[in-house]
């Protein structure tokens, strides 16, 4: 039987997923791996244990799957992390720089002063931020001994996460990656389809380093390790947004996690933000590139996290849909999840999480339901913006995925604030699905575009069933509580 083996490479995890003929998940294996944390800020990790883990749970997935060899590889992977290797050797010269890190603040506050923040953002559609590689890059090469000098000679190669294994499934066959990985890097112009010269002088990063750049269906080598070519990459938030088959202007998809993404697909235009979001890639196939806005919340599921861990209200996160059902609608409880400050639009690190409306009667269950509406007034947040920039945002259909989707309650109550009809699909493994669909199709063993999204298949529809007066009352206390925590105005 024909299938395909998808690696989704994780912050914290590694999976293998074997996906049959029918692009259904067959088996399936996952494991962890160690996080490090250097100094205050700092996060990386052992390239070794990231290649480790994924060729262990590749293999243990087709196992599972009675599989030998499958047909294809998909590639999805945690965007901006940062690797640098030997060429000669494959040895990486110091661990991945994970895209969680800010220890390159300094040097990105330093470009800003200096008047470079317009630039970069016009040809990368990206915030001047140590989030992505660039500035990751230089760090590496300054603080490794004699890596500035190799990279000049062309000894080194750089990669985001994608590329490492790539170049290791392949023996060092293959120093590649795709469009959408390329566009986090803040070195790739989004609108030549190129890496950009003047962009590799300003962030002081030799062009030898830089990876060859393809669609995100292409030959990117075969693997004698798991006997298959590797046929398609995306990175994680773009792989969602193709499993999610969001391929026409004005599709939007959410995937909530410890955090969340939102991408609204813009089409062949790449729509420039006037509030603070990102323009990005959304995928690339025969050459077209497809743009897209992204917004992230930086506490999703992490708040229902903060109940169970910090809080000690709950057990299990299951618990909070029936706590939400059981809270008085009386109260009117806003908590901003700013834990670790606010994302977009807001971008504003320094400020602090806050609860307001308490009274003597305030609850677990008041409290379950107010974590649970702020990710829907997160989400409208984002919308909102996507709207102020691309008009037609407010009217899509928005589809969800990610672990805090199967909670019915936080589902109604994200259409509810929205105004909107929220889809969840069947499939709940949409950026696994996303990169093995991309396999697959370059395969021949899966449908093309037209066929997928006809046969993308819906779980449950999520319908508003509130007045307008109700959303937009509750829709100002959030901003009203929200203007309260900002650390500047």
């Amino acid at each position: 039987m024909p299938c395909i083996l998808s690696i989704d490479q994780g912050t914290t995890s590694s999976r293998g997923i074997v996906f049959d003929a029918d692009m259904k998940p067959m088996a399936s294996a996952s494991e962890e791996f160690p996080q490090h944390f250097p100094q205050s800020g700092w996060v990386e990790h052992d390239p070794e244990d990231i290649w480790r883990t994924c060729l262990s749970t590749a293999r243990a997935a087709l196992a599972k799957a009675g599989v030998d060899r499958p047909d294809g590889i998909g590639i999805t992977n945690q965007r901006e992390t940062t690797i640098i290797w030997e060429r000669a050797s494959g040895k990486p010269i110091y661990n991945a720089i994970v895209w969680q890190d800010r220890r390159t603040e300094a040097a990105c506050a330093a470009l800003r002063d200096a008047g470079h923040e317009a630039v970069i953002a016009e040809k990368t559609g990206l915030r001047l931020d140590p989030y992505f590689s660039a500035t990751k890059i230089g760090w590496i090469l300054d603080h490794v001994q004699g890596a500035r000098a190799m990279a000049e000679a062309g000894e080194l190669a750089f990669g985001t996460v994608d590329s490492y294994l790539i170049w290791r499934l392949t023996e060092g066959e293959s120093h590649v990656t795709d469009a959408t990985n390329a566009s986090r890097t803040m070195l790739y112009n989004i609108h030549t389809g190129a890496w950009d010269r003047e962009l590799c002088a300003l962030f002081d990063v030799p062009e030898a380093l830089l990876p060859e750049v393809r669609d995100c269906a292409a030959d990117f080598g075969s693997s004698a390790a798991l006997g298959a070519p590797v046929l398609g990459v995306a990175g994680d938030q773009q792989a969602a947004t193709i499993g999610q088959a969001c391929f026409a202007p004005g599709m939007m998809k959410s995937t909530y996690g410890t955090g969340c993404f939102a991408l609204l697909n813009t089409g062949d235009t790449p729509v420039k933000s006037r509030n603070r979001l990102l323009t990005t890639i959304a995928y690339q196939l025969d050459g077209q590139p497809s743009y897209a806005l992204e917004g992230s919340i930086f506490i999703a599921g992490a708040v229902v996290q903060w109940l169970r861990d910090g809080l000690g209200l709950i057990k299990h996160a299951s618990e909070t849909q029936a706590l939400a059902e059981a809270a008085d609608p009386e109260q009117q409880l806003y908590l901003v999840p700013a834990f670790t400050g606010l994302g977009a639009p807001y971008w504003d690190a320094n400020c602090r999480g806050a609860i307001f409306g308490l009274t003597r009667n305030s609850g677990p269950a008041e409290f379950a339901k107010a974590a649970l509406e702020s990710v829907a007034y997160q989400t409208r947040d984002l919308v909102e913006a996507m709207r102020g920039d691309w008009g037609d945002a407010g009217k899509t259909v928005l589809r969800v995925d990610g672990g805090m989707c199967a909670n019915d309650w936080a589902m109604q109550a994200l259409a509810d604030m929205l105004g909107a009809e929220v889809d969840r699909p069947q499939v709940l493994e949409s950026t696994a699905l996303g990169a093995a669909w991309l396999a697959g199709m370059r395969a021949g063993i899966y449908p093309d575009m037209q066929g997928f999204a006809k046969g993308w298949a819906l779980e449950r529809r999520f319908g508003p069933t509130k007045p307008e007066s109700w959303r937009e009352g509750k829709y100002a206390g959030w901003k009203d509580a929200v203007s309260r925590t900002l650390s500047k105005p």
